[in-house]
């Protein structure tokens, strides 16, 4: 079988170039992309009618279940390695930071040698380079303390190994306003008459600073309100979180299930063109703070608001509306029977971020006291179950006849309403 093979060949990797052990980063990920490719190729097998021993073959129910229980071994070893290259993915990321905070640094100090000249250098240009490495040099010392979650990029990864929209808008902003008072705090500390120090501090009041400040708080704010409401709805099951294997730059314009989301990418955005505006405010004038607008502060306040209602609005609670019995061309209408298929139908049954099969093969019905496993149904480039709308699920032999109530316990832990249904013998 494919899962034998892929652990042989686990277990006979080396460190080098096809190392698949996943005790190294490139073993990791060279594991992942294998047990992901063989996976494919075993799901796509069976989609086909390929692949079926003689002994399960004449039987339809049987045939099912030894492909989803063959599915789900397969779609466990994907997520083992998916998990693993995570975490070396998470391990050697410090490093990255590290150089992509010394690229921006070099970057810094070449377009103000570049700006200088006709100009000549000055003390804030000097100010602005020592600020830049004061702000780089924190944050990798910080990627260095936190190197086994990510470095500089732990404190915006959420609980659900994503990366966070919020605490990234609010981190940016608290380093670009950090960034702005080592500025002022650089030229303060070369200024020589009393008239230039004066004007110095008074560059750091709020007639300057205000909407700069504003809008600081209300991202923090946001960041720190965000936290709670997702976990609050989490705890109170309406909202369903599925971890990733991995945070990825997409996360910050997308939902769990990988779709674009308009709050998110509209929150990223307006912040983005503010943040930029504030930058260039504080390079024409390098001796106060950047006067944001209340303008683009009002515009970069909305946006936050529109975020927030996002985040109350998504989400929702998987709901059961009817549970019938499954019928193929040619059955006879009858009542549902103990090894008869029921068709569930409802709304939001596989969370968003939960459409591999790993995930999937978690799904379980509970019809009265008996907990049924949602078989993995595969079709070409899929699965026909479960689907977000419809599971299909045998009712056991273990079932007492008579009215048993139907409930769906999802990938994410939660649970659906009770339908009650009648099963005869």
């Amino acid at each position: 079988m494919a899962v034998q093979e892929a652990r042989d060949g686990a277990g006979a990797g080396v460190h080098a170039g096809g190392c698949a052990c996943g005790d190294c980063p490139h073993g990791a990920r060279t594991g992942h992309r294998r047990a992901v490719a063989e996976f494919l190729l075993k799901r796509d097998e069976f989609a086909a009618g390929q692949g079926l021993p003689a002994a399960v073959a004449h039987s339809a129910s049987a045939s099912r279940q030894w492909v989803s229980e063959e599915l789900t071994q397969s779609a466990g070893l994907v997520a083992e390695r998916g998990r693993a290259e995570g975490e070396a993915w998470l391990a050697r990321l410090w490093r990255r930071t590290v150089f992509a905070v010394g690229a921006a640094v070099v970057v810094l100090l070449l377009v103000q040698a570049l700006t200088a000249i006709g100009a000549g250098w000055t003390a804030a240009r000097t100010a602005g380079l020592l600020a830049a490495v004061v702000v780089g040099g924190a944050l990798t010392a910080a990627s260095w303390f936190h190197r086994a979650r990510g470095g500089a990029l732990a404190p915006v990864i959420g609980e659900d190994n994503r990366l966070s929209t919020s605490r990234a808008v609010a981190a940016v902003w608290v380093l670009f306003a950090a960034y702005a008072v080592l500025v002022l705090a650089g030229r303060l500390a070369v200024a020589s008459g009393h008239a230039e120090r004066d004007a110095l501090i008074d560059g750091l009041g709020l007639a300057h600073g205000a909407g700069v400040a504003t809008v600081l708080a209300v991202v923090c704010g946001i960041a720190v309100l965000v936290r709670r409401v997702v976990a609050l709805r989490v705890l109170g099951q309406r909202l369903q979180k599925v971890r990733a294997y991995r945070p990825r730059g997409a996360d910050l314009l997308t939902d769990d299930a990988g779709r674009g989301s308009f709050a998110d990418i509209q929150y990223v955005v307006i912040s983005a063109v503010a943040l930029v505006f504030a930058a260039v405010r504080l390079a024409r004038r390098p001796d106060r703070l950047p006067d944001l607008p209340w303008g683009l502060a009002v515009l970069a306040l909305v946006s936050a608001a529109t975020y927030l209602a996002g985040k109350y609005a998504e989400g929702g609670r998987p709901v059961i509306l009817s549970v019938v019995r499954a019928r193929e061309a040619g059955d006879l209408d009858a009542p549902i029977r103990t090894g008869d298929d029921i068709e569930i139908r409802g709304a939001g049954f596989v969370p968003p971020g939960a459409q591999d099969a790993d995930r999937l093969s978690r799904m379980v019905v509970r019809i009265g006291a008996v907990n049924v496993h949602v078989p993995l149904v595969p079709v070409t480039g899929g699965f026909s179950n479960p689907a977000d709308s419809v599971l299909t699920v045998p009712v056991p032999a273990d079932v007492e006849p008579g009215r048993v109530d139907v409930q769906v316990v999802t990938a994410a832990g939660v649970e659906t309403n009770r339908y009650a249904v009648d099963v005869t013998e």
